[in-house]
């Protein structure tokens, strides 16, 4: 079983469509009013808003309080103390007000709140970054004697040369979906995925996954999909794993990530995120929070534009493959038949950067920077080859996006070969032909783009 495999597809931007309608009319558990009251169940737009905030209104406030405090006051030295044994013992957050900054603060836990409920699970951890949440699993699991990883590649970079060097005293092993059963050991605490994987966009179907993973946490980087279009919880993760920094802050302005688990887990991230001091800033949660109100319409649009884009670029002669993935998202990766880094330089709109998730498009060469840290070799048996170009897709308006990767792919030779003719059609965006498909007549070099659609037909 490949998850590398392509197959063709002629509705990559229906599927956008049909996967926001389907999210957007899904309801969430009812949650306590302002006057205890539990309220109806609610779309999950109308959530993404008031997660986090129902008690606002009892409050009279309307904008959600920041509190930087790093410490609180108590005249009862005792009581504290046992807060503080409580907290030990169990990991679960204290009653009452606050303790310690590091131990908890209430601006960051009306994010965790707010986030759990729209990934569907119990509870959630926030962390200084993704990597501080990826390594406080490793630490938890580890604790516990279970330093062994099973993991399907590719992962973002930074999560995969984490695993790989053994950095936090794990041991990993990598394998296709198929093999996932057979490399569980006694000692395997965790199993980790991405879907739509960094940066190929490959997608595994998470129930199969699930199942092959028996009893072993299974834990699902959720980063580039969000809660808007998949909640991995659902099929079967034990564990969904954000990089915050990308779509739920939204903005590139914040960094930060979290992990959505049941309440048994939580209690154990808490206590190692306290212990190793990987706390999210209290104005880097007011910001996620905020982030998570305008998540749902940001991805919308940012999908709809990002599949046009892909339907354009498949149509293109200078571009030799499309990778965008059923499940839609605002990611595109394609290979051009030039020169990769002529892209890159050539770009004027679009911001040649690392990361994410913003509402300004950025692209990048995964094999220069974002997983440049991983091993040539592991880099291409895991489809990440050299003319790989990563493409997140912002808020601007499509024609001006198109034409800006236009000029950008002119510097390569199908651009220079293809005549002013030919260059004004696909400027107009109405090249011959469009349309996700793999059904080019021809050469891919000498054609449109091949486009794959990677995965089994799992979301």
């Amino acid at each position: 079983m490949d998850i590398r495999q392509s197959t063709e597809s002629t509705g990559s931007a229906e599927t956008v469509r049909s996967t926001e309608t389907i999210r957007s009319t899904e309801t969430a558990p009812g949650t306590p009013g302002p006057h205890g009251d539990v309220a109806a169940p609610h779309a999950f737009a109308t959530e993404a808003v008031h997660a986090g905030r129902e008690d606002l209104p009892g409050m009279g406030l309307h904008a959600v309080p920041l509190d930087l405090s790093t410490t609180y006051p108590s005249y009862d030295s005792r009581q504290e103390a046992a807060r503080i044994d409580a907290f030990a013992a169990t990991g679960a957050r204290p009653d009452g007000p606050p303790v310690y900054a590091r131990l908890d603060n209430p601006t960051v836990a009306r994010f965790e709140t707010a986030l759990a409920r729209l990934e569907g699970t119990e509870s959630a951890v926030a962390f200084a970054s993704g990597m501080a949440a990826l390594s406080a699993c490793l630490l938890a699991r580890g604790a516990q004697g279970l330093r062994h990883v099973v993991a399907v590649r590719p992962l973002y970079g930074c999560s995969d040369h984490l695993l790989d060097t053994g950095l936090l005293g794990t041991e990993v092993t990598w394998v296709d979906p198929a093999g996932i059963a057979d490399a569980i050991r006694p000692d395997t605490g965790l199993v980790m995925v991405e879907t739509p994987a960094n940066p190929t966009l490959a997608e595994l179907d998470l129930r199969a996954v699930a199942h092959s993973c028996g009893t072993v946490p299974l834990l699902a980087d959720n980063t580039f999909a969000t809660p808007v279009l998949q909640r991995p919880a659902e099929r079967g993760a034990s564990l969904v794993l954000h990089s915050a920094t990308k779509y739920l802050g939204g903005h590139g302005d914040v960094m930060g990530g979290v992990v959505a688990c049941d309440e048994e887990f939580a209690r154990v991230l808490r206590q190692v995120r306290f212990a190793t001091g990987g706390v999210l800033h209290p104005l880097a949660g007011y910001l996620l929070l905020r982030g998570l109100s305008t998540l749902t319409v940001r991805m919308r649009a940012a999908s709809a534009t990002a599949a046009e884009l892909a339907r354009r670029l498949a149509g293109d002669p200078r571009v030799a493959r499309v990778h965008y993935p059923r499940l839609g998202g605002a990611m595109v990766a394609f290979e051009p038949h030039g020169d990769p880094h002529a892209v890159i330089g050539g770009v004027r709109l679009i911001t040649p950067a690392v990361s994410l998730g913003s509402v300004d498009t950025l692209i990048q060469h995964p094999a220069s920077i974002s997983h440049r840290i991983v091993a040539e070799g592991d880099r291409r048996s895991s489809g990440i080859g050299d003319r790989l170009l990563r493409m997140s897709v912002g808020l601007e308006d499509v024609a001006d996006l198109w034409r800006d990767l236009d000029r950008a792919l002119d510097g390569g030779p199908a651009g220079r070969d293809e005549g002013p003719a030919g260059r004004d059609a696909r400027r107009a965006g109405h090249g011959d032909p469009v349309g996700l498909s793999a059904r080019a007549a021809g050469p891919a070099a000498e054609g449109p783009a091949r486009v794959s659609v990677p995965g089994r037909g799992g979301r």
